[in-house]
């Protein structure tokens, strides 16, 4: 194993013999290329960031317009009306040749023009992708006429070949709400959650609002939307995710599962290196902006700024706020086994490896017999508990020496390769252990995750992954759309030989794993072990359960009629009022990237409708169909709130930010007191499948014997289990879940143990009835494909 002396590509030491100079040749090797990768690198974001910025347009059209423009000049015809005379009188002839100062003017004439025909075409395209009416047409009606000649605009104007981020220029800006229909929208949310008195609370210190601070404070938020992008996401980084002092462990960070129905290996190093080769993979495609970016029917873009950070980010803690940094490349991994930290370099001589020569480098780890440093084996507990003691630890023992060197190997690492120490069965037929996997990926010991960095790639000593995912930098569909990618590259892509190693012959022995060295002193190490015990405090108060709802899924859901998210909104709404017996504010994420800069909104899914629902189906005396008449009526109302969501007409987080801007004027407001206090016994989530068909079926006809092997059908073998998050309330539930296929749903259920009024196994058991009592409703109008709708196992 490498020693520590070897991160450094030279050692300069001056004694009583003289000056000695050591050179570590393949370290510094190793530098060069990355300094020549990272130049080639930042050459292409130039050339990308151009070619973004005429998008729709395309730099070979703009030569095309200097050619026909000279070309017209010269058969006597002027486009320019005289322009170009001028610019060849008054500035080029100066200068240059007659025949070249001609030319020079036709160029700066064609180009110019090409440029403000793109001008007209980028403003034309953000107004028309400013118009939303679309969303509200309902599903399978005919198209009005204004509608479909909107669409074959778009279609006309928005071009053919984007980057990543070509259309972000074109984006619009996030509307802000009229302070009245906010205030109306919020106190027809609170309705079914306040008996009389209460609301009539809640309505008078509203009406105060609006007629005393409202209005000056709706005006300064109105001078910020005026000159920012997004008049949201800047505020919500900094004092939801960055200004909180509490363990981000469990409270912020989320995970992401393997896939139940495929296991390719149980190797732990080859699974490990095809993930990681994988995801650096990734990180090239979204570095050349090779990745499209996503697309509503194909037709409307959303805003991609959030893959920016996705690698090379950590989170820095601050005594009063953290803050984010983005390394704009990183050439190595910091890899933990055993209490061990690792640096390993994923690049020699300017080249990725590949699986089979990464599986060498971790096999070395695997098979070092060092033990850790004193204090190291924990160092990663000061990331999981409170985030001013990390910060007073970072300042004071790790801002200079050896521990700062190491302390930067993992901050500026790409991410964060766990070679976790226990295994887990998981699969079709062991639903009862997905519990314990779920937990070990959210928060494993308290000591073993780095949870600063932005993803945390956890691979099982039986070949299981999971990833551990920094909640600041951006939202969970992001890392979805990585995840995916990573398990078909992992599984079809690059697969595994029939003794479960990775594939291929290695090239080159490449740089060995560097082993961190640390200098932690006792009062370091002290507030390593209290920090510790602040984060096992949290994850053992952790109660986590994954239920498995097979009976039926989204197929049955739209034979209906309805919608699946809203649907599965309505269980959760019947489940948890048998489970508290009230109704209580819920939070459901809905994104709001059809904006620049968009990140989430709230949808109040506790409505007027939804419990006029659900009291019908406590009520004996309510028939069949009028508990079918309330249910779509209800779904209808959620499919409106969502709409309302994702359009910028939300409610949160326009009060957010009214409630930001009175305490920076210092102005007290008991109603955004009040509201922004009011705890979500239930917050929920929908954790999206992004799958890129193409992609899979591209990999699926280039390998079919992986295929045949795991027997592959199609995307939906390769569906991870979802994910999950940490309970918002003390006493309150958090749900995540993912509609997985069209007869399998995944839900991930979160609460605390020391709240007597919640268990998160019971509320799972709730979820099941009330799908089975929604079901119900519907035998009649569905019995004659209730054969299809059984568990099917892929």
């Amino acid at each position: 194993m490498a020693e520590a002396h070897e991160a450094v590509a030279f050692e300069f030491r001056v004694g009583a013999e003289g000056v000695n100079l050591n050179v570590s040749y393949d370290v510094f090797k190793a530098l060069l290329y990355a300094g020549l990768r990272s130049w080639k690198l930042r050459c292409r974001r130039t050339m990308n960031s151009l070619y973004n910025t005429i998008y729709p347009g395309h730099p070979l059209f703009g030569i095309a317009s200097c050619g026909i423009v000279y070309g017209l000049n010269t058969k006597g015809h002027d486009p320019s009306y005289g322009l170009i005379d001028w610019l060849d009188l008054h500035i080029f002839k100066r200068y240059f040749t007659p025949d070249n100062s001609k030319i020079l003017a036709c160029i700066v004439f064609g180009t110019g023009a090409y440029i403000v025909l793109v001008q007209i075409r980028q403003s034309a395209l953000k107004k028309l992708f400013s118009y939303h009416g679309w969303m509200y047409q309902e599903h399978g009606k005919k198209m009005r006429f204004g509608t479909k000649l909107w669409g074959s605009l778009v279609k006309l104007l928005i071009g053919r070949n984007p980057s990543l981020y070509s259309y972000q220029s074109v984006l619009p800006t996030l509307p802000l709400p009229s302070l009245d229909d906010t205030l109306r929208r919020y106190l027809r949310t609170i309705r079914p959650l306040c008996n009389d008195e209460e609301y009539h609370r809640m309505v008078t210190l509203a009406e105060e609002f609006r007629e005393t601070i409202g209005r000056k404070l709706q005006r300064y938020l109105w001078l910020k939307w005026l000159i920012s992008t997004n008049y949201v996401s800047d505020w919500w980084e900094k004092f939801v995710y960055l200004r909180g002092r509490s363990p981000i462990m469990v409270n912020s960070n989320f995970y992401g599962l393997d896939t139940a129905y495929v296991r390719p290996t149980k190797i732990q190093t080859a699974r490990a290196a095809n993930i990681v080769c994988a995801a650096f993979q990734y990180r090239n495609e979204l570095d050349h902006q090779n990745i499209k970016p996503l697309m509503v029917q194909n037709l409307i873009p959303l805003c991609s700024s959030q893959y920016e950070r996705q690698f090379n980010t950590t989170r820095i803690p601050g005594k009063e706020t953290d803050k984010l940094v983005h390394y704009s490349d990183s050439h190595h991994i910091a890899v933990y086994h055993k209490g061990r930290w690792y640096k390993v370099f994923l690049f020699y001589k300017d080249n990725l490896l590949q699986p089979c020569e990464l599986q060498i480098q971790l096999d070395e780890i695997i098979k070092d017999p060092t033990l850790p440093c004193y204090g190291e084996e924990h160092l990663g507990a000061l990331t999981a508990g409170e985030r001013t003691l990390w910060a007073e630890a970072h300042q004071t023992y790790f801002s200079t020496g050896i521990n700062r060197s190491s302390l930067e190997a993992i901050e500026k690492a790409a991410f964060i390769l766990i070679l976790d120490d226990e295994e887990y069965d998981i699969g079709v037929n062991t639903t009862d252990k997905f519990d314990t996997y779920a937990r070990s990926v959210l928060h494993g010991k308290g000591y073993d995750r780095w949870f600063d960095k932005s993803l945390n790639f956890i691979i099982s000593k039986n070949g299981v992954v999971g990833i551990n995912v920094e909640h600041s930098w951006a939202d969970a569909p992001v890392s979805v759309h990585l995840y995916e990618y990573m398990i078909a590259e992992d599984i079809v892509n690059f697969s595994y030989d029939e003794l479960g190693n990775t594939r291929g012959t290695p090239r080159f022995v490449a740089l060995k794993p560097i082993k961190l060295k640390w200098l932690i002193p006792e009062a370091c190490n002290n507030m390593i072990e209290k920090s510790l015990a602040q984060a096992k405090n949290l994850y053992e108060n952790v109660d986590l359960h994954v239920y498995v709802h097979n009976a039926y899924g989204k197929g049955f859901m739209k034979k209906c009629k309805l919608s699946p998210d809203a649907y599965i909104q309505m269980a959760l709404q019947l489940a948890h009022y048998r489970d508290s017996g009230r109704f209580n504010l819920t939070y459901e994420a809905s994104m709001t990237r059809l904006f620049r800069d968009g990140r989430t909104e709230t949808v109040r899914s506790c409505s007027i409708e939804s419990s006029q629902w659900v009291k019908s189906m406590e009520n004996p005396t309510v028939t069949k169909n009028e508990r079918i008449k309330l249910l779509r009526r209800a779904c209808d109302y959620h499919q409106q709130q969502y709409r309302d969501a994702m359009t910028g007409k939300g409610i949160d987080r326009h009060l957010f930010c009214l409630y930001v801007l009175s305490k920076y004027l210092e102005i007290e407001s008991p109603f955004l007191q009040q509201v922004l206090h009011e705890p979500w016994k239930l917050s929920t989530s929908q954790t999206p499948v992004t799958y890129d068909d193409q992609h899979l079926k591209r990999l699926m006809a280039k390998n079919p014997d992986v295929v045949a092997r795991y027997g592959i059908i199609n995307s939906h073998s390769l569906v991870p289990l979802g994910g999950g998050f940490g309970p918002v309330a003390a006493d309150g539930y958090g749900v995540s879940y993912i509609i997985a296929t069209e007869d399998l749903i995944y839900f991930h259920i979160s609460s605390n143990r020391s709240a007597p009024e919640t268990d998160s196994k019971r509320f799972g058991q709730r979820i099941r009835q009330a799908m089975e009592d929604m079901r119900a409703l519907f035998d009649e109008e569905s019995q004659n494909v209730d054969g299809f709708y059984e568990h099917k196992k892929i």
